[in-house]
């Protein structure tokens, strides 16, 4: 009986283990991210001019996955050094103009 005990309390010390290993994992994951968030927050603070800067929030509210590509874009061109001044709200409007998927008129024939 005594070594059905010992197995038993060495799987449970094994699965704490296991789950220790796996909660620090993924504390360092969320802050990895969360430095990666503040990194493009900066960058995007140093590009774009504030009215620019708070379309761009707006537009993350109502469509995230093209307000995540344009980000993208933004710190992409910054990073290589080929923004020569901050992005005005009017520039920004034209990169979204060209980023947003053109919109398929519908057309109803009745015969």
């Amino acid at each position: 009986m005594d070594d059905l005990e010992e197995i038993r309390r060495r799987k449970l010390m094994e699965l704490q283990a296991q789950r220790q290993k796996e909660l620090e994992e993924l504390a360092q994951q969320q802050e990895m991210a969360r430095r990666i968030e503040e990194q493009k927050k900066a960058i995007l603070k140093a590009v774009l001019e504030p009215e620019a800067r708070e379309r761009l929030t707006r537009l993350k509210l109502a469509h995230p996955d093209i307000a995540e590509a344009v980000e993208a874009q933004l710190i992409a061109l910054a990073q290589s050094g080929r923004l020569r001044s901050k992005i005005t709200d009017e520039m920004l409007k034209e990169i979204l103009r060209r980023a947003m998927p053109k919109k398929r008129e519908t057309r109803i024939i009745r015969k």
